[in-house]
């Protein structure tokens, strides 16, 4: 972007940019200079590298986590054409939440993210909603992301036909049970790694962002040379398919590009999530006006160009259409009808690793955020969830959201035809909670126009264009994604089933609870970003 500020460049003549700190001033002294003047203190071990901060956000956007997971998504409403021309259409307008967000990450760089931003934008009742969306968007990602982990590792299993304590991964029976077993030693998995290992932490991130690259390559090959054929260039973008029972399967009428196809966005719009993480981890990041802004937009801007070549790579192996259909869209269908079973294999197991790599970063982004949330006292409980221990890992928070994650996934023990419908609401939940964080603080800064102080990264006087962009995008996100999954979901249908109903909503709703919570007793005591310059630091045993 043009107006966009690099290193050496004026500052834009709207607005005042912060003054800048005097040459050769060592990177740590600055950042907690910059976090002094913003009222706290440096608790949370700053470490990271600007390479480590872009990597948890790339990490937890991961191409291998939702275009896997959520490919039957789009496959099943919408068909070919909601990947191949959705996908890039959709990112660019992702870029726009991202190039927002990272110009007020760059001018507060503090772990309390969207809800501080909010705060300093609009005050303490806007802080107090868009930390509750984000606290539930994030609680979503980490439920979903090893839940969806969970799944292929019991498809891996199932390909190798194995049988572990009793357990026939091959036979078919008892797949959601055992599913959810796998989720919750995940569940557990990701905690120790972010209770007792922060600094293998971090060399998970930055190797995750070699194995994505390297596990993408290495898949998107083997789509192209192991299939004997594939499909042609105008059924990948311009077939079309409705297989969510609506409309009597019509792919012309007003019905299917408006309520059908629309549904079919969960793939592009629930796999660009995540990226907050650069802003949430500020604080353990060295240069972070720049580097957590940076890993903001570049992470969403790489995942975006990887992940729709992946897609594609999908879509042409894809010639068996009644294979991957029978599979409920799954991208399982793709890889058994075109694939050797070793080559199955290997493309399952890379985007496993992937996608337990994904989770285990989300569990440090909404524990980060679970935890400032605390410091400032917008969490129930926050004197005990605002604490870190002598490792500077807020150990109470990453338990908090262990424990909610669990319990938001127990719907998914329940489906049909071993579908878990439940895992979909999950990843709507996670998107519908994360954008309407997202785009909170940045109606804000609209509002603010001018006055608005920019950092050292900022949009110039083209963040009007960015800023409504970036709201028409999310106005789309929460229609499309409160859509019914399918007309079984609906009650008053005769074929009313339960275990289709789209529960997404209730990521309005949950934090609507909380707003009248707010109005009737909360604002007594929640007064925003509470400065802890002057507390004595708060560590645990």
């Amino acid at each position: 972007m043009a107006d966009v500020a690099r290193p050496g460049d004026p500052q834009p003549a709207a607005g005042e940019a912060a003054v800048p700190p005097a040459a050769g001033t060592p990177a740590g002294t600055t950042d907690e200079q910059r976090l002094a003047e913003m009222g706290y203190k440096q608790e949370l071990n700053r470490g990271w590298s600007s390479f480590t901060n872009f990597a948890i956000s790339f990490t937890i956007i991961s191409v291998l986590a939702g275009t896997f997971t959520a490919f039957g998504f789009a496959w099943t409403n919408g068909g070919p054409i909601a990947a191949s021309i959705g996908w890039p259409i959709l990112c660019a307008l992702i870029l726009m939440v991202g190039y927002s967000m990272a110009e007020l990450t760059s001018r507060y760089p503090t772990a309390g993210g969207p809800y501080w931003w909010a705060n300093e934008l609009g005050g303490k009742g806007w802080s107090w909603m868009t930390g509750w969306f984000n606290i539930v968007g994030l609680v979503g990602i980490v439920a979903s992301v090893a839940y969806g982990c969970a799944f292929f590792l019991y498809n891996l299993l199932a390909l190798y036909g194995l049988n572990i304590f009793g357990w026939d991964f091959g036979n078919g029976k008892h797949v959601l049970g055992n599913t959810f077993v796998l989720f919750i030693i995940i569940l557990a998995l990701y905690t120790l790694v972010n209770i007792f290992a922060d600094r293998v932490l971090a060399l998970m991130n930055n190797i995750s962002v070699g194995w994505h690259l390297l596990g993408v390559a290495i898949i998107i090959a083997i789509l192209v040379f192991v299939p004997d054929d594939h499909q042609s260039a105008s059924w990948v973008f311009g077939h079309k398919i409705n297989n969510n029972g609506a409309f009597g399967g019509s792919t012309t009428s007003f019905g299917f590009w408006f309520l059908v196809l629309p549904v079919g966005f969960l793939l592009t719009m629930y796999t660009e999530t995540g990226y907050d993480a650069s802003a949430h981890t500020a604080e353990e990041t060295r240069g972070a006006a720049k580097a957590a802004a940076q890993g903001v937009w570049r992470s969403i801007f790489w995942s975006a160009l990887i992940g729709w070549v992946l897609l594609l790579a999908f879509l042409f192996a894809a010639t068996d259409e009644k294979a991957v259909t029978d599979a409920g869209g799954a991208v399982f269908g793709i890889f058994n009808s075109a694939l050797d079973p070793w080559a199955a294999k290997l493309v399952v197991l890379i985007a496993t690793v992937g996608q337990f790599f994904c989770g285990a970063a989300g569990l440090t982004s909404a524990s980060r955020t679970w935890y400032a949330f605390s410091r400032d006292r917008g969490m129930p409980g926050w004197s005990i969830f605002r604490r870190v221990n002598r490792e500077r890992v807020p150990f109470n928070a990453v338990i908090a959201v262990s424990v909610a994650s669990l319990i938001i996934a127990i719907p998914a023990l329940f489906g049909k035809n071993d579908i878990p419908f439940a895992f979909y609401a999950l990843t709507g939940i996670c998107t519908v909670g994360l954008y309407l964080a997202y785009i909170l603080p940045i109606i804000l800064r609209l509002r603010r126009g001018d006055r608005f102080e920019p950092g050292p990264w900022n949009l110039g006087r083209k963040y009007k264009v960015v800023n409504v962009l970036a709201i028409i995008f999310v106005v789309l996100v929460v229609f499309a994604l409160d859509l019914p999954y399918s007309p079984g979901g609906l009650p008053w249908n005769d074929d009313f089933d339960v275990s289709l109903v789209n529960y997404t909503p209730f990521a309005i709703i949950i934090p609507l609870i909380f707003g009248i919570w707010y109005l009737v007793s909360a604002k007594n005591h929640y007064q925003g970003p509470i400065r802890n310059l002057e507390e004595d630091e708060v560590t645990s045993d």
